[in-house]
């Protein structure tokens, strides 16, 4: 039953508490017409502005799907607040367009339409080819690749959206240059003067010294620094797990891609 996960996925009992009493408020009109000093027309705590400008629900209806749960709450508490459903935001895709409703809201695209620009390509069509979905023009979107070598974490954006990040390893004893470099070459399989192969192979320097690669392996086959994810490990280049997350990354970036190492 949605009342069942509703109840086992809001965090915490004071934040269960905020949204039945939220709910009670509602039900006695007792809620000002302006939530945080902004316009809220259905008294349902999400601004008339962010109904229509990001989440694309009924801005004069507190319940957009009719099914008992205001937006508010089905927000806050991970459901769709278009259609009555007890899948979460990450499995559902109410205008079928291949984004989990997750996704568009993160991408501000429009849920309940599949083509939010109206240019003739589907929103995720636009997004893997690299384009804007909110804007009709032929506008690219920047990629951009952030390393952060205090917690060892690669974080993978286009435009201002993150598509992925996770766990690295970078060089012992500050070997990892910090600053700002870009993909020079890309290279499937290359080969280390360590004797070790490197998959996925990016370069960042222009030396072609220093690069981002799935985790090395000896000619034996055995992997090298496999235990060692989230702590420096290398003798200066950016490695990466070898479940996916490598040739994800290989297969996204392009040359020229930025690199910010911090």
């Amino acid at each position: 039953m949605k009342n069942e996960k509703l109840k086992i996925n809001i965090s915490s009992t004071r934040a269960l508490a905020a949204a039945l009493f939220l709910a009670m408020l509602l039900s006695f009109g007792v809620i000002c017409s302006r939530a945080n000093g902004l316009p809220d027309a259905d008294r349902d705590g999400v601004p008339d502005a962010d109904e229509t400008g990001v989440y694309f629900t009924d801005p004069d209806k507190a319940d957009t799907d009719g099914d008992g749960y205001s937006d508010w709450i089905e927000l806050n508490s991970g459901y769709s607040p278009w259609e009555a459903t007890d899948k979460k935001l990450e499995e559902t895709d109410f205008d079928k367009d291949g984004l989990s409703d997750r996704q568009e809201i993160s991408w501000r695209t429009n849920p309940t339409k599949a083509d939010s620009d109206g240019d003739g390509f589907g929103d995720k069509e636009e997004i893997e080819a690299g384009y804007d979905p909110n804007d009709s023009a032929a506008v690219k979107l920047e990629k951009k690749i952030e390393v952060d070598l205090k917690s060892q974490t690669l974080s993978y954006y286009q435009g201002e959206y993150k598509m992925g990040h996770f766990l690295v390893s970078s060089g012992v004893r500050d070997t990892t240059p910090r600053g700002t470099f870009k993909i020079y070459n890309k290279v499937p399989k290359a080969w280390s003067s360590y004797g070790l192969w490197m998959p996925y192979w990016m370069s960042f320097t222009a030396s072609g010294k220093m690069g981002l690669h799935e985790l090395p392996y000896w000619p034996n086959g055995h992997r090298e620094g496999e235990s060692s994810l989230g702590h420096p490990a290398s003798h200066g280049c950016v490695r990466m797990g070898r479940n996916g997350e490598a040739e994800t990354l290989y297969n996204w970036a392009e040359v020229g891609t930025l690199v910010i190492i911090k």
